[in-house]
C-alpha cells in the first residue's frame, strides 16, 4: 500500500507537503546551528552540489506518516564544539522549524555525527619554507 501524504485541507481544496520540501526544511534549520559545518550526504548528492545545483536537503532523511514526521539527519561538527550540545540544538530547532512551516508533529529528530571538520591554516606551506630558510 502506497504511503498517503499529509493533506490539509481548507474551502479551497487541499494542501500536500512533499517529503523533499521538509527535508529542505529540516536542512536550512540544521545549517543555521552554531558548530554545524556541513550536511554530509551520499556521493550521489555530493556530485549534483559540484555540478552547481545546491542541496539543501543534502544528509536527511524524512518519513511523514499522515500528521507526524520522523528525521534523520547526518551532519559534520566543526571542531571544538561539544557534540552533544550540537546535536541537541540540532534537534530544537529543526522540531522547531518543520512543526511550524508544516503543521506536521515531529515525533524524532535523530542527529547522526557523520565527522569533524577541521579548519586549515591559512598557509601550511609557509612554515615549511620558513624552516628549509632556516637550515640553509
Amino acid at each position: 500500500m502506497e504511503n498517503q501524504k499529509p493533506e490539509i485541507a481548507n474551502e479551497l481544496g487541499v494542501i500536500r507537503i512533499a517529503d523533499e520540501v521538509v527535508s529542505t526544511i529540516a536542512g536550512l534549520a540544521a545549517s543555521e546551528v552554531e558548530g554545524v559545518a556541513a550536511m554530509s550526504g551520499t556521493w550521489g548528492t555530493e556530485l549534483v552540489e559540484k555540478l552547481g545545483r545546491k542541496n539543501y536537503g543534502k544528509g536527511i532523511k524524512v518519513e511523514v506518516s499522515g500528521e507526524e514526521t520522523k528525521i534523520d539527519i547526518f551532519v559534520v561538527v566543526e571542531f571544538g564544539y561539544p557534540i552533544p550540545q550540537v546535536a541537541g540544538n540540532v534537534q530544537k530547532e529543526v522540531k522547531m522549524a518543520v512543526e511550524t512551516m508544516t503543521g506536521l508533529t515531529v515525533t524524532q529528530v535523530n542527529v547522526y555525527v557523520a565527522g569533524v571538520s577541521m579548519k586549515k591554516s591559512a598557509n601550511p606551506d609557509n612554515n615549511s619554507e620558513l624552516a628549509a630558510d632556516v637550515e640553509k
